[in-house]
């Protein structure tokens, strides 16, 4: 990633009347994310708690 573009991700907001529907749109949406959108999703939480020069974990675990 190399420009500030590549790491904005469209917001969605959903307001639910209760905590069922709230966890039926929130997996829903979690299934609807392509691989290359979730790998994006994290690697951008992995840059932002660990900084860009973490550790890849499966090092760890050789």
């Amino acid at each position: 990633m190399s420009s500030r573009e590549d790491r904005v991700m469209e917001r969605t907001v959903y307001k639910s009347h209760d905590f069922e529907a709230a966890t039926e749109w929130d997996v829903h949406q979690h299934l609807s994310l392509s691989p290359q959108e979730r790998l994006r999703a994290a690697r951008t939480l992995k840059e932002r708690v660990f900084s860009s020069d973490a550790p890849d974990v499966r090092e760890c675990h050789e």
